[in-house]
């Protein structure tokens, strides 16, 4: 076998394995929104979330207000009109009220970093 070949053999036996090991795995809530769900939770508390939404997680958070962040992972939509991603959920907690102006969710000035946190967090529930 030439050394070129071998090398290629050797290249795709690698990706391969690298695709085997990834396969199955569901990508973190880290490595989907860039933030760290610890640091997530603490932002959520500083923030209040919890005197006006149910997370799962945060003590004392059982607010009614607003909708249960429970799962939200699994919904089609955030703010019941963009359509649920890590951008878009960040966007959301960032700006309500440019996303869906006189909406009940007030701004918080929520720095981009916290949102990035806190969607990791709520994406890690």
């Amino acid at each position: 076998m030439k050394a070129n070949d071998m090398r290629s053999l050797l290249s795709t036996l690698l990706i391969c394995l690298a695709l085997a090991a990834c396969k199955g795995q569901p990508p973190t809530s880290d490595a989907i929104t860039g933030g760290n769900p610890q640091r997530g939770l603490a932002a959520i508390q500083r923030y209040g979330c919890g005197a006006c939404h149910r997370i799962d997680g945060v003590p004392g958070a059982y607010g009614t207000v607003g909708p249960t962040l429970e799962n939200i992972g699994e919904r089609a939509y955030v703010a019941g009109t963009l359509p649920n991603s890590p951008d878009n959920l960040q966007r959301w907690i960032r700006f309500p009220q440019r996303v869906v102006p006189g909406n009940a969710m007030p701004d918080l000035d929520v720095s981009e970093t916290d949102a990035r946190d806190i969607a990791a967090y709520l994406y890690h529930q």
